[in-house]
């Protein structure tokens, strides 16, 4: 037997050693922190809706980005004509005053500047450094281009430059137009140099406006002007948070400029305001919606914007006088290549229809979705397993219908953990209507199993400044693709708005299904304290949703969070810490510790942890495994932190997902909405939960399962009992007690099953538990791996107490770390506030030594 120490060491180098088998973030060239806020709110995402657009410059056109392509359309007009198809993706298109398209392509593990001529339809490539190239825009004069690139030095800057050689092969030369610099506030979210984003041009071609954040703490910047020249220091013209996705516009007459920014409210809307600088800004469109890449018409009497105000993305256009708006309707398609009908239909064996997850690749390897579906991409792969992110979209319980290119079409059908993975091909040929069904089979679990433990994601965000907008129906619909039967919306603030905070209620919404219930609780945001749910409030939100946010009146470091813990439990809630831990923390090396989960674990003030979320589920793990050392007992959870509104997604729902058990009282298929939660939530409380992202789990320790206590009088040999089944195979079926693996246990052929049974000795006080990993990424899991636990079954011997001096002493370490932050604090309201928190610190070591 190891040392769990040990053990911890011995499985991250399993997993990280082999560079041939690592998940690494989508675009990993960028060295920007927080990848999935810039990826989601910046970058380009595939989209079956238009993504952004320009105008041609007769201003009869749009050129738009859509379902990976460029499209040309006249105003007015209902027909749109693919322009491009790859190879990969295209976006951002901006026309030439002589009709030339630059515009970004997404393939090779990039995103290049290419150029289409818009007589020949021949496409060139501009930049081939292998960096990410975005946002170009044209010069006035159609010479120059003004663009994003991460080629300097991986950080967002903006470069301008010439194109130079014969019209027939031309290349582009550029450079930085304003130096490096580093802030000199400490930013959380962002580097500490200060970046540049979505350039526009002046009318007369010699300054730039874009978007920077020097001095910004949180936050993307405010909107900024420089020449070309180089002459004088770039000036101030809007200071204003609009998180990414301002992309101002310049209008023809030099004088306006249109932006996109939620101030005030919870989305983005249209605002205008004076190129000069110093004028108040005044809004154009108004709702509970998103309005993006805006672009004023060549003679600024429209402007034409993107727009989720309903279910799918679409394009608006707007008379800037009279403020008429109409939207670009789109009811043919005229296609570069030869296409095919593919009519799919996901059902059971008995042939009745179910809602899913599918992935469909076509003949010239881009994904595919039907024209209404929000198609949706992984935020990371193994690219050793595969050449770019897996996208996906999900179908009711009805035939939905695709326009692929001719050839053979790859098809991957998931629903949930409880089915098999479907991977299945068709040929089609051109003019074809191919039907094709999709028979899903079930897993070989125990009888019995699926009608008492039921799956609940216990951390999903319905809008977090995603690219489409989500209501509860829709959220609902992608639980029930992905045969999850509970999940918790977390409301929370995305920087000064908080997206969902209408939804909230202390029942199921009504959206709630007999396949999927449907609840709202909250996030509670600090970045000092760590994040935390807050599972099923009765009266109200906490307000403002954070504390420690510097440069705000929310700066104090209280509320902490074992005094959050006692307002929400005043609301009869439960309470978990959420994405935890990459690796356990070190309290002998890092002076910034201040996670308080052993502090709300020491006060009892810990109901569960995500052991699988936006983190790795091992090291968060060896972290659970010292509290448990110390006979404390938090639940194993797990949530997904699903930006389940986003394109690019950490997700999807249901990703990680942690299994209850509701007993044999309740019939769950026929309960109302409010008994399967009250029901879910006690078998929560109690422990009764198995966590994981893939494989199954059942275990049982003499008779008695996961959150169960077993008292003796003296030591002795116990029996136990279980299973694993799996969608995909796994490397490792393990009995740990106390932190130790104390049985390995044989995987059938294919990794994908198991049945075990046998002793394990006990004697002393233990908690002991099955769990099951894999040494590499899986392509048809889109986690960092496969991984599986039940919570422990809890062992009393006598009166035993559970000590281990080496976890405690850990964990009094930690929390040393934690006071000299907290005790050294600049922002304390009061001295009560520092009161109140030291002495919460000291009492939760005062725990930790009694179990040494």
């Amino acid at each position: 037997m190891k040392a769990p120490k040990v053990l911890l060491c011995l499985l991250l180098l399993a997993i990280a050693g082999s560079s041939e088998a690592e998940r690494e973030t989508v675009l990993h060239q960028i060295d920007v922190p927080h990848n999935y806020y810039f990826r989601e709110m910046y970058l380009p995402q595939l989209t079956t809706g238009p993504s952004s657009l320009a105008w041609s410059p007769d201003g009869q056109w749009l050129v738009y980005s859509m379902a990976g392509s460029l499209w040309k359309q006249r105003i007015g007009t209902t027909v749109t004509e693919q322009l491009t198809h790859g190879p990969g993706y295209d976006y951002q298109p901006d026309v030439a005053p002589d009709g030339r398209i630059v515009f970004s392509r997404y393939h090779g593990d990039a995103l290049e500047l290419y150029l289409l001529d818009p007589v020949t339809r021949e496409v060139s490539q501009l930049t081939d450094a292998g960096a990410v190239n975005l946002d170009a825009r044209w010069s006035p004069d159609g010479q120059s281009l003004a663009w994003i690139s991460t080629a300097s030095n991986g950080r967002f800057k903006l470069f301008t430059g010439r194109l130079q050689g014969q019209p027939d092969k031309q290349t582009l030369q550029g450079q930085p137009l304003l130096p490096d610099r580093q802030s000199n506030v400490e930013r959380y979210y962002y580097s500490a140099f200060d970046h540049e984003l979505s350039p526009t041009w002046s009318p007369d071609g010699s300054e730039i406006i874009y978007i920077s954040n020097p001095e910004v703490i949180y936050g993307t910047g405010g909107i900024w002007r420089a020449r070309l020249d180089g002459q004088g220091e770039p000036t101030l013209v809007r200071d204003e948070e609009t998180s990414w996705r301002t992309r101002p516009d310049w209008s023809s007459d030099g004088k306006r400029l249109a932006y996109s920014s939620y101030l005030g409210r919870q989305w983005h809307q249209l605002w205008v305001t004076t190129a000069a600088g110093g004028g108040d800004p005044l809004p154009l469109t108004y709702g509970d919606f998103d309005v993006s890449s805006i672009r004023w018409s060549p003679d600024s009497k429209q402007l034409a914007y993107v727009s989720n105000q309903d279910y799918n993305l679409e394009i608006w256009v707007q008379d800037v006088v009279s403020g008429k708006k109409q939207p670009l309707e789109i009811t043919s398609r005229i296609y570069q290549q030869k296409q095919a009908l593919l009519v799919l239909q996901v059902v059971d064996g008995d042939g009745e229809p179910l809602p899913a997850r599918v992935s469909v690749i076509g003949s010239d390897g881009r994904s595919y979705a039907p024209d209404a579906a929000r198609i949706h991409a992984d935020d990371g792969f193994d690219r050793s397993q595969m050449s770019e992110e897996v996208h996906y979209f999900h179908v009711a319980d009805k035939p939905v219908q695709l326009m692929v290119p001719v050839g053979k079409t790859a098809i991957t059908i998931w629903r949930g953990l409880e089915n098999r993975i479907v991977h299945d091909t068709v040929k089609l040929k051109a003019g074809d209507t191919a039907y094709h069904n999709v028979i899903l089979q079930p897993l070989d679990l125990p009888e019995g199993w699926s009608s008492r433990w039921h799956s609940g994601d216990l951390h999903v965000h319905m809008n977090y400044g995603g690219t489409y907008r989500n209501n509860p129906a829709d959220l609902v619909a992608q639980a029930e693709a992905e045969d999850l039967d509970l999940m918790y919306n977390l409301i929370v603030n995305k920087e000064q708005r908080v997206p969902d905070i209408s939804y909230f209620s202390p029942e199921p919404d009504d959206a709630s299904t007999n396949r999927s219930v449907l609840l709202h609780g909250q996030e509670f945001h600090t970045s000092f304290w760590g994040h935390m749910g807050l599972l099923d409030l009765q009266e109200h939100l906490l307000i403002p949703d954070y504390s420690a946010y510097p440069n705000t009146a929310a700066a104090s470091i209280y509320p902490d969070n074992p005094t959050i813990t006692d307002l929400a439990r005043e609301q009869s809630a439960l309470v978990g810490y959420v994405h935890p831990f990459y690796y356990p923390p070190d309290p002998d090396n890092d002076t910034g510790l201040t996670n308080a989960l052993p502090v709300n674990a020491a006060l009892g003030k810990l109901d569960y942890i995500e052991v699988l979320g936006f983190s790795y589920h091992i090291g968060t793990s060896e972290v659970w495994y010292r509290l448990l050392n110390c006979g404390l007992r938090p639940a194993a959870a797990a949530g997904t932190d699903a930006m389940a509104n986003y394109a690019s997604l950490r997700g999807p729902v249901g990703l990680t997902r942690v299994y209850v058990d509701t007993g044999k009282e309740l019939d769950f298929a026929s309960a109302t909405s409010a008994e399967r939660k009250t029901a879910w939530l006690e078998g929560l409380r109690a422990g009764k939960t198995m966590a994981t992202n893939g494989p199954l789990l059942g275990f049982e320790l003499a008779g008695q399962g996961p959150g169960s206590e077993i008292k003796l009088d003296a030591g002795q040999n116990l029996d136990y009992s279980g299973f694993m089944r799996s969608i995909v195979a796994m490397d490792h079926l393990e009995v740990v007690v106390n932190g130790e693996v104390v049985r390995s246990i044989k995987l059938g052929k294919d990794g994908r099953t198991a049945d075990l049974s046998g002793k394990v000795e006990l004697r002393q006080s233990s908690w002991v538990l099955l769990r099951a990993w894999s040494d590499q990424p899986s392509p048809d899991v889109l986690d960092i791996y496969p991984y599986a636990t039940t919570n422990p079954v809890f062992v009393q011997i006598a009166e035993q107490p559970m000590r281990s001096t080496a976890a405690a002493e850990y964990f009094m370490a930690w929390i040393d770390r934690i006071a000299e932050s907290a005790e050294t604090h600049p922002d304390y309201n009061t001295d009560e506030e520092k009161q109140i928190v030291l002495e919460n610190l000291a009492l939760a070591r005062q725990r930790f030594e009694q179990c040494r």
